[in-house]
């Protein structure tokens, strides 16, 4: 990683740490609708070196901890936002929130609340994409548990045995909500279910920049160069809860702070200043950027309007006449 590779990599890693944190302060507050958020904090330098490899043209499908997903793809912070807080001008009109973001302008297919059906969805955009015989390639992410759902064995099995260009990259942050991985799976590791397959797998700390970013750049390029499935596991670790409703008795609070000093956003800033030569002047600049940003984003959600009632039933049904048209003019 050059320095200046470490530089954009910061930048998109602490867009995605401030952003949650402000989200939780939202919801804390009362001012998001629905339910609470499913925060990406201590996750940060798996998606956000994965994203860093990836074209406009690349898909992405995400999870319900997706925020960090949609941001490195590309994602503007006032419309997610805006989404997240039911308004009008967000991805989704205000209608997905927290867990449904979406905008295939930017390749992001959307994110899912079912824990593992994105992943079917992924190799679907991979099926299209070595259908059309074009250069991209479809990344999906998931969590530890979502490798246990039967919808992870057919949808590999389907990428594997159709030489589908499809990314898959599990982080693994130990917990299926409460469940520890360990109770759950009998590998050592989770990609080591890649085996069953026939696919190139591997697991690297997803909690170390270092070593999540080279390890997303050869991933990216190896799926991009064979056209074939590659399992990219990232051990990593959730900072808050599952939710904001999850009190987190089913670990220890020492547990989580020999986690946290590993935090992967300071990690990386402090070996930018250390190893990397970078000045501590522009390290603040990068703050200050991504600081006026979230301003900016908060304003923009916080001044735009509600959805009116009236429009509560668009996007959901075909309207009669395309439908009629469909079917050649039949009733």
């Amino acid at each position: 990683m050059t320095a200046e590779e470490g530089l954009a990599l910061y930048r998109s890693m602490m867009r995605i740490r401030r952003f949650e944190t402000a989200v939780n302060e939202l919801y804390l507050a009362a001012r998001i609708p629905g339910m609470s958020p499913h925060l990406y904090i201590g996750e940060e330098a798996a998606g956000a070196s994965v994203s860093h490899f990836l074209t406009k043209e690349d898909y992405i499908v995400s999870n319900h901890r997706g925020h960090g997903h949609c941001l490195g793809k590309g994602a503007a912070m006032d419309r997610m936002l805006a989404e997240i807080m039911g308004k009008s001008t967000g991805y989704c009109r205000g209608r997905g929130g927290s867990m449904h973001i979406a905008d295939v302008a930017l390749g992001n297919l959307g994110a899912n609340g079912i824990v593992g059906a994105g992943i079917p969805i992924a190799v679907g955009a991979a099926f299209s994409i070595a259908y059309r015989g074009t250069d991209q390639i479809a990344v999906c992410y998931f969590g530890d548990a979502a490798t246990n759902q039967g919808t992870f064995h057919e949808a590999v099995n389907m990428a594997a045995t159709m030489k589908l260009p499809v990314l898959l990259v599990c982080e693994n942050n130990q917990y299926g909500l409460s469940t520890h991985i360990k109770r759950t799976c009998p590998t050592d590791c989770v990609s080591d279910k890649a085996h069953g397959y026939g696919i190139e797998h591997a697991t690297v700390d997803g909690m170390d920049p270092e070593e999540a970013f080279p390890a997303a750049r050869e991933a990216v390029a190896y799926v991009r160069r064979t056209r074939v499935p590659f399992l990219l596991e990232y051990v990593t670790y959730r900072f808050l809860g599952h939710g904001a409703s999850d009190n987190r008795s089913y670990r220890s609070r020492e547990e989580e702070e020999q986690w946290k000093k590993r935090s992967p956003v300071e990690r990386l800033r402090a070996r930018l200043a250390s190893a990397y030569g970078v000045p501590e002047a522009r390290l603040a600049e990068v703050d200050a950027e991504v600081e006026a940003e979230l301003t900016q984003a908060l304003k923009f959600a916080e001044e735009s309007p509600e959805p009116p009632p009236e429009e509560a039933l668009e996007d959901i049904f075909t309207p009669t006449e395309a439908v009629r048209q469909a079917l050649g003019g039949r009733r």
